[in-house]
């Protein structure tokens, strides 16, 4: 039986845990309002962009002249997954649930005999993945120096993905990130950037049944369009997971200091039964040498 000195002192370590993870649950939650909001704006510009993408692509697709970001290579042998996770933990199974999407995928990629490699955004997704995948990693991007997730910052990855398409590295790229629902739900999410992914809905039901006449033409427009929206997906992405990383921190403490409060109350239930005993002892002992003399 542990000693009254160690139960003080464990009940006070876990008093120290506990103030610790609420304090870290406030913050999770005071940075929680403005992340959701930057991932929320976002939603409309990425979605509007495929449209506009979809409804270029509807005149374009199949023709010799169309991009080939939105046409291909005309094989999937070769898969670029990007998988974005994020730079810290203590946020539940935030990052462990986009790694593990990914390497089922990558797997399944691998079994068909597909070529896949990754380039990986995020620390803790590097430090999952590269045991088992350390050889197809074609670079590890660090985000820990970066204070704001800018338009500049998802710039400079999808830079990196376009050279390694354009240096016909691979066919196909996917991008993996945690869709934001709410604090204690957050969606594991595969995307294929490229090619671009055009919507299975016809270009009249986008429209409204009106038809439009593009100046310049719309191979033109998309040659500028197609690799902004390969930023435009990054930067989604980048924002939609530092919400979900924020809601499953805040959600995680929550537990964690709800877990402190009854491990606290178990142990001080256990100090005072343990003390109780103690001093029932002392007074027996105190009555049977006072009977013996």
């Amino acid at each position: 039986m542990a000693s009254l000195k160690d139960l003080r002192n464990r009940i006070a370590s876990v008093k120290a845990t506990q103030k610790i993870t609420k304090a870290m649950q406030m913050v999770a939650a005071a940075k929680l309002r403005r992340a959701q909001s930057a991932a929320e704006a976002a939603r409309p510009f990425a979605e509007r962009m495929g449209q506009v993408l979809g409804n270029l692509a509807s005149g374009v697709v199949g023709q010799p002249g169309a991009p080939r970001l939105l046409a291909g290579t005309g094989s999937d042998k070769v898969h670029l997954l990007v998988i974005c996770t994020g730079e810290r933990g203590l946020a539940g199974a935030f990052n462990s649930s986009i790694v593990r999407l990914a390497r089922e995928q990558a797997q399944a990629l691998i079994a068909e005999g597909k070529t896949v490699k990754m380039l990986l955004v995020g620390k803790k997704g590097y430090d999952a993945l590269r045991r088992q995948f350390e050889d197809k990693i074609v670079e590890y991007i660090e985000l820990r120096s970066v204070k704001n997730l800018t338009w500049d910052v998802a710039d400079e990855i999808g830079r990196k993905v376009l050279a390694l398409y354009e240096a016909g590295e691979f066919d196909i790229a996917t991008l993996y990130y945690a869709r934001f629902q709410s604090v204690i739900s957050q969606v594991p999410t595969a995307q294929q950037i490229i090619p671009a992914e055009i919507p299975a809905d016809g270009p009249g039901d986008r429209l409204g049944g009106a038809v439009y006449d593009y100046e310049p033409g719309e191979e033109e427009i998309l040659e500028s369009l197609l690799p902004r929206n390969v930023t435009v997906q990054i930067l989604r992405a980048l924002l939609e997971n530092n919400a979900s990383f924020y809601g499953a921190q805040m959600s995680a403490m929550d537990n964690a200091t709800r877990n402190a409060g009854e491990m606290i109350r178990k142990q001080t239930l256990l100090y005072n039964r343990t003390r109780q005993a103690m001093i029932t002892k002392e007074l027996i002992e105190i009555i049977s040498g006072a009977e013996a003399l």
